[in-house]
């Protein structure tokens, strides 16, 4: 059974260190579910056990769920379009290339601000600044590379993305989110703001030299510079757990609608779910990764498309297959680990049971 292969895969994971505990879940287009919990919050034998709706920090699924999508809503409601400039929206955006850089370039991850993202993600170099110089940063670095010349993952597209949200409907990422998704979807678990759950209910994240032990708080150090001086950025901060990422999820396989309520329409998400940089000879769907075998394992295709967190979560969805899924870890507790290979490993295995 699917349930016995998953469970023997979470727990040579967890006997191998790779995270003390996890959530997958899986939900199939006529709405059949399964939530598995595995393993414990913490690696001591008297840590709680980890369970269905046990809360998790999503990480760069933010990204998706719910900033990119609420960008995708916008552009399927004809408020605002791809061939947009940045600048319309966020006319203090200053860099040499203000000119040139779309909502598309956005979406699809084709700006370079690999440099800004490396300063944005240090804890040493930024744990001293605010908000407002982070965002002096991000309204004011260069890039290396033309706008859609180069596909660079990093938080910058979201984070701006982000504020064109804001700039265009006069309200914050995280009301939105809950008005055009996580109420209409029964998302009762998803939020900005973990502070408003039980602790006990949220596995802690990590152990660092800066903040001690992270739970209950954004991880991304960005992130949580801005939710302390009052502001969302829009590329972490969602914490959720497997049946309310399902939701979304099913959502989607049923072609952007949930009990006789639209999300999207049947075009936007042939966007997601299609390459929008063939050029650039990679893979990116609209708003999401695509077709990716190194964490959605060899049974993933040119439509499969999902996204990952740093935390050790991830969310793919294969409408062809009828199925999407969801894992939600805590992979960096204690410690980071040197690199994703092992939660890779993980996620490629169980994607591969799901997607076989």
């Amino acid at each position: 059974m699917m349930e016995d292969r998953i469970a023997e895969i979470a727990g040579a994971a967890i006997e191998g260190h790779t995270f003390p505990g996890c959530v997958v879940g899986v939900v199939r287009k006529d709405g059949e579910r399964l939530i598995l919990p595995f393993g414990h919050f913490t690696y001591e034998p008297s840590s709680p056990a980890v369970r269905a709706n046990s809360m998790y920090d999503t990480a760069s699924i933010t990204k998706s769920i719910p900033t990119g999508s609420l960008c995708l809503q916008m552009i399927d409601q004809g408020k605002l379009k791809v061939t947009d400039k940045l600048i319309d929206y966020v006319p203090e955006f200053n860099n040499s290339d203000r000119e040139n850089v779309l909502i598309k370039h956005l979406l699809t991850y084709t700006i370079d601000g690999y440099g800004l993202a490396s300063t944005l993600d240090g804890r040493d170099t930024i744990q001293s600044k605010t908000a407002e110089q982070l965002l002096h940063l991000l309204l004011t670095h260069d890039f290396e590379k033309r706008p859609g010349t180069v596909f660079k993952y990093t938080n910058i597209p979201a984070a701006l993305l982000g504020l064109v949200i804001e700039r265009l409907t006069g309200k914050t990422i995280d009301v939105l989110a809950d008005e055009h998704f996580f109420v209409p979807l029964g998302m009762s678990r998803s939020t900005f703001y973990p502070e408003k759950f039980p602790i006990e209910e949220i596995p802690p994240t990590e152990i660092d030299s800066w903040r001690g032990e992270v739970r209950g708080a954004v991880h991304d150090e960005s992130a949580y510079i801005a939710k302390r001086d009052g502001k969302i950025f829009g590329h972490a901060g969602l914490f959720s757990t497997a049946g309310d990422i399902l939701s979304f999820l099913g959502m989607l396989l049923d072609g952007g609608t949930l009990s006789g309520k639209r999300f999207f329409s049947e075009d936007i998400i042939r966007h997601m779910e299609t390459n929008q940089i063939p050029e650039l000879n990679d893979f990116t769907g609209l708003g999401w990764e695509l077709n990716q075998p190194r964490y959605m394992g060899k049974y993933c295709g040119e439509h499969t498309f999902g996204k990952t967190g740093f935390t050790g979560t991830l969310c793919v969805v294969d409408r062809q297959k009828g199925v999407a899924y969801a894992i939600l870890s805590n992979r960096i507790y204690p410690k980071r680990a040197k690199d994703s290979s092992a939660i890779n490993a993980f996620r490629a295995a169980i994607g591969e049971i799901i997607l076989s």
